[in-house]
């Protein structure tokens, strides 16, 4: 399959091209960027020097130069659109991954309040791990890429809200990622200086962009309880990597082992590990893998549900995750060049 990159300069466009340069049915034919055009791949991700995509030169973005049998689309939010919009034109079949957020809410009025201008539509949300996603993905030409912080917030609450194993309180989320989860742009505070030693938080008090995207990945699971999450999103001195821990009061007469509940729900997803007790998950099991950790654990004094979810936000949270859904699209093994395994240490 013949595969091109829009926005293939940026840390989620380095990640699929080297992730792709591995897959045994895809190849590289376009890789599009703004300031790079006219760049060597390995010029702008000098790891991938030794790889056949290296000595790619990378292209101007336009349609006429990514059409391809499946095309990632790696641009921040709000510029998906239109380039989305023009590929589309010359091929309605055209199958397409957004890694942006252009086509993950389907509200639009929540849409313009999280990221502001007009609200492009809604496409096949891309989480296969939720119950019969995987069918409507495998139906599906053009897909949306979860966020990276709702991918693991999403997986670590699905099977509890899927059993009503949690209160009618809001679910707490505490969530640290790397400093590529803000882009490669860059800025002030995420200068090594400003991040070496320190965590900090930003965009508390709802306000973060995978709020509302949570929300409705949760409630659509349970439509009666008007899910609610309370997100405090951490900035932690490394460069890849994501751990949630999500509490929420576990629900009177909740029934069920809920590390067994966990088990079922997720005992087609060949990514999700759901941990023996006394395990913990940690980002660096993971790194640089498509694979989640997740713990569940029972807090008997507090009465709180608490499950812990670790990922890769570069893999499963973007590169990774898009190619699992390029992969059920095709009719492909959902595993096909993602069995890597974490580095660590």
């Amino acid at each position: 399959m013949r595969v091109s990159i829009a926005g293939a300069s940026g840390y989620a466009g380095g990640e699929l091209l080297r992730l792709i340069e591995a897959h045994p049915r895809y190849e590289v034919v376009a890789a599009s960027a703004h300031s790079s055009a006219g760049e060597r791949v390995d010029s702008v991700h000098p790891a991938l020097a030794p790889a056949s995509v290296g000595s790619l030169k990378m292209c101007s973005l336009s349609a006429d130069q990514l059409r391809a049998d499946i095309v990632f689309i790696a641009l921040p939010a709000g510029q998906s659109a239109q380039i989305a919009s023009e590929l589309l034109a010359a091929n309605q079949n055209q199958m397409i991954v957004d890694l942006g957020a252009d086509f993950r809410l389907s509200d639009a009025h929540k849409w313009e309040r999280y990221y502001g201008g007009t609200h492009a539509g809604t496409w096949t949300y891309g989480l296969a791990e939720l119950a019969h996603q995987r069918e409507v993905i495998s139906a599906s030409t053009t897909i949306a890429n979860p966020g990276c912080y709702a991918t693991a917030i999403s997986l670590a609450c699905a099977p509890a809200v899927a059993a009503h194993l949690m209160g009618d309180s809001a679910i707490n989320v505490v969530a640290a990622s790397g400093t590529t989860g803000a882009g490669r742009v860059p800025k002030p505070n995420l200068t090594a200086s400003a991040v070496m030693g320190s965590i900090s938080a930003y965009k508390i008090g709802g306000v973060h962009q995978h709020t509302p995207e949570v929300e409705q990945v949760l409630s659509s699971i349970w439509p009666e309880a008007h899910v609610r999450i309370s997100f405090t999103p951490l900035l932690a001195p490394m460069p890849r990597g994501i751990i949630a821990t999500c509490t929420s009061t576990l629900a009177a007469g909740a029934a069920g082992d809920p590390r067994e509940i966990y088990r079922d729900y997720y005992q087609e997803s060949p990514f999700v590990s759901v941990l023996d007790e006394g395990q913990m998950p940690n980002t660096g099991s993971v790194t640089g893998s498509n694979y989640v950790q997740i713990s569940v654990s029972i807090d008997e004094h507090a009465n709180q549900l608490i499950v812990i979810a670790t990922l890769d936000n570069l893999v499963k949270g973007a590169a990774g995750q898009a190619i699992q859904n390029a992969n059920l699209m095709c009719g492909f093994e959902e595993t096909a060049g993602l069995l890597q395994t974490g580095v660590s240490p």
